[in-house]
């Protein structure tokens, strides 16, 4: 059978777009086998906003404990810390983005298998997974800062690419908190903590090269300035994540095959957050596709997107270069006292 469309990913960006293509298509959503993606799981105030536009409400088996009201804040090369407010909604990620697959209507299919390879095949497109392959006039990668498809048949991200590593721990006799870690001394990116029901997850962003050392320096420096040792972990996560910095940092894609989401490039530069513009990115391409000429409407559309992610990198300076990282949190400029703060 020939689709209309093959998305590859199964993710918020791979399902928002085959909740909202057309429906009188015939579309193939290559889901994936299941979710091993790093990710803290907490929905920012723009992922809040993209679910409002869709009129979409959060079902209670998606959300886990504690709700957290502040982020910690930790510097451990300065060894200082401040808090701050965050409405941020703590979620099981898997489950979320089950959710969201739960909504394809019936003109989707989807297969709960990885995609190995895609190829354009005369007019369109080829997907192979294993035992299986399908033909489609449309190809649209939602498969993450990983790509197959953006690497098949564009090349490589043109963006700064680290390795996220995430590790999952049983949740020890500790009071749940949120944090984002800097630590200039292993990563020049970022790092986080989060607690969910009964796990306390620790991940972050490094250089490739090195990165899962770096990782466990890093982790030892934490469990030093927390004052505990968060035990062996039940499992180990890690991906590729992008850092756009530019205008050649995005692709969104050529020839009948369209990239949305992080495989595009789209992703906050400053926290790493991507889900709204996965979901973002998945709507504009969708209200594009009957266009006459879809690319140059979806790149319309998403214009005002990439130029927000690539506005958050003024931020980046604040957060990431240790000088000014240190001037902020010594200032306490917008952060807020807790009680018991060490």
């Amino acid at each position: 059978m020939t689709y209309d469309m093959i998305i590859v990913g199964g993710g918020p960006a791979g399902a928002t777009l085959a909740r909202l293509a057309p429906r009188s298509w015939r579309i193939l959503l290559l889901a994936g086998t299941g979710r091993d993606k790093p990710c803290g799981g907490l929905l920012a105030p723009d992922a809040q906003k993209a679910l409002a536009r869709f009129d979409l409400t959060l079902p209670k088996r998606i959300l886990v404990d504690p709700q957290i009201f502040a982020v910690r804040t930790i510097d451990l090369a300065a060894r200082r810390q401040r808090y701050y407010q965050r409405m941020y909604i703590n979620v099981d990620r898997a489950k979320f983005d089950r959710w969201l697959l739960e909504m394809a209507p019936e003109n989707v299919t989807v297969l709960p298998v990885r995609c190995a390879a895609v190829a354009r095949q005369g007019e369109g497109f080829a997907a192979v997974w294993a035992g299986g392959q399908a033909a489609g006039a449309r190809l649209v990668g939602a498969d993450g800062a990983s790509s197959l498809v953006r690497a098949a048949l564009f090349g490589p991200a043109k963006t700064r690419r680290y390795t996220a590593i995430q590790q999952w721990f049983p949740l020890q006799a500790v009071d749940p908190f949120y944090s984002c870690v800097f630590d200039s001394v292993t990563s020049p990116c970022c790092s986080w903590s989060i607690c969910k029901d009964d796990h306390f997850i620790f991940g972050g962003a490094f250089p490739q090269k090195n990165c899962r050392a770096a990782f466990e320096a890093q982790k030892e420096r934490l469990e030093d300035y927390l004052g505990l040792s968060l035990g062996t972990p039940e499992r180990t996560e890690a991906c590729q994540v992008l850092r756009p910095s530019r205008p050649a940092s995005f692709c969104m894609g050529g020839g009948g095959a369209y990239l949305v989401g992080e495989a595009a490039g789209l992703i906050s530069p400053s926290s790493l957050e991507g889900i709204s513009s996965a979901m973002n990115s998945a709507r504009a391409l969708a209200e594009s596709l009957l266009d006459r000429r879809p690319l140059t409407a979806y790149r319309r559309r998403t214009a005002a997107l990439r130029a927000r992610l690539l506005a958050k990198n003024l931020k980046c300076p604040f957060m990431y270069e240790p000088h000014l990282r240190r001037l902020v949190l010594w200032s306490g400029l917008t952060s807020i006292a807790v009680d018991g703060e060490r």
